[in-house]
């Protein structure tokens, strides 16, 4: 089963004691952008929000996604 995107945030968020509401807010992404990331494996962000959450948790795009390739293997 894949990882979506939303599962590795969430991880990501609960290891640095913040909420996805949080995540959002201090990014500058509306409410309930990062949840529908979560609906289906079919969403995908735009690469600006990607990019404003990977900066939120100091990481890169990449890490990111990589994060959530490792966990489909």
């Amino acid at each position: 089963m894949e990882k979506l995107l939303y599962n590795t945030i969430k991880e990501m968020a609960d290891e640095h004691g913040v909420s996805i509401y949080r995540i959002e807010k201090d990014s500058g992404l509306s409410n309930g952008t990062i949840g529908k990331w979560g609906k289906t494996a079919n969403q995908k962000p735009q690469a600006e929000n990607l990019k404003k959450v990977a900066d939120f948790f100091g990481v890169s795009m990449e890490e990111l996604i990589e994060a959530k390739e490792v966990d489909k293997k």
